[in-house]
Parts: structure tokens; C-alpha cells; sequence
């Protein structure tokens, strides 16, 4: 009998390490590739206890309708972009984020994608795709093809991580 075919691996996280450091274990074939396109890895709200799923239905979300809008002044082709994200990235042996951590990370501009990690917590999201591709969450490579190509000005020495889906957060900060 043939071997099944490789086609991907899937990512987990070590027990009572932190969750940056996530190894490859498991080959996933061709079968279970397919099973695993049509059946999301997210929580779904019918996967979830009733208490879960409450609480998730009930969270309050912040509006913030005072917020100013200021419309840009100049062309994007003469702008300076930075990149933010709420991926909870940051550069390999910087602290990494913890469950409550409203701080935030500096990645300079010319950080190798091989050095930039994830460290959210979060279950609520499959981390596949990032690590196959950081551009799914952090696109600095589109940013710089576009800034090449002359469609943006340039890009800031500095981009910006913050760790989202924080719950309870306290209001004082």
C-alpha cells in the first residue's frame, strides 16, 4: 500500500510552554485536506456550551462614534504608511504577549519575516494560514512591492503590534 501524500502540517501548540513555541506534528494527506477545507477550525457559536456562547452573544463591544475623521491631504503615492496590526506579532526574543497585555511591540521595517512570531492566545482563530504566509496578517511584503511599484509614497521605519480580542480590558488606560 502506498504512502499517503503530504500536503500539509498541521500546528500545535506544546502543552505548558508558551505559545510561541508551536511545533509541527501531525502530515495531514490528501483525504484530510479536503475534510478539513469544508469543515471550519474556528469555535463556531453551535460548537460552544450555552454559557460560552452567551457570553460571546452578550460581550459589549465599544462604539466610538465621537472619533474624529480626517480625510487625507495628500496622495497616497506621496505618503508614508505604517503597518499596525492586532496579531499579537513580534520580533524573536522580544517578550511575547500574554492573555491580558495592552502593550504593544515595535517590529523595525527591516526585520526578516523568518524573525517576526506570533504569540496571541487567542483559540478563536487558526494560526495556519500566518504561517505559511505572514502576509495574511502582517502583508510588509505587499507593502513594499506597492511602495516599489511608486502606488505609496514609502513605508515607516517602525510598524506596530498590539495583541486584539482582549476581553475586559480595564477602561483607566
Amino acid at each position: 500500500m502506498a504512502q499517503p501524500r503530504r500536503v500539509a502540517r498541521r500546528c500545535v501548540a506544546r502543552p505548558n510552554r508558551p505559545s510561541t513555541r508551536l511545533r509541527f506534528n501531525t502530515a495531514i494527506t490528501l483525504r484530510d485536506s479536503t475534510r478539513l477545507r469544508r469543515r471550519p477550525r474556528e469555535p463556531r457559536l453551535e460548537d460552544l456550551s450555552e454559557i460560552a456562547r452567551q457570553g460571546h452573544l452578550k460581550f459589549p463591544a465599544f462604539e466610538h462614534d465621537d472619533s474624529p475623521f480626517t480625510p487625507m491631504t495628500k496622495l497616497l503615492a506621496e505618503s508614508k504608511l505604517a503597518l499596525v496590526t492586532t496579531a499579537g506579532l513580534h520580533v524573536r526574543g522580544v517578550a511575547p504577549f500574554n492573555n491580558s497585555d495592552q502593550s504593544y511591540r515595535v517590529i523595525p521595517a527591516i526585520t526578516p519575516v523568518r524573525d517576526i512570531v506570533q504569540s496571541h492566545p487567542s483559540i478563536g482563530f487558526d494560526r495556519t494560514a500566518f504561517m505559511r504566509d505572514i502576509n495574511i496578517s502582517f502583508p510588509v511584503n505587499r507593502l513594499n512591492e506597492l511602495a516599489a511599484q511608486g502606488v505609496i509614497g514609502s513605508l515607516s521605519t517602525d510598524f506596530y503590534s498590539f495583541m486584539g480580542a482582549l476581553r475586559n480590558p480595564p477602561q483607566d488606560c
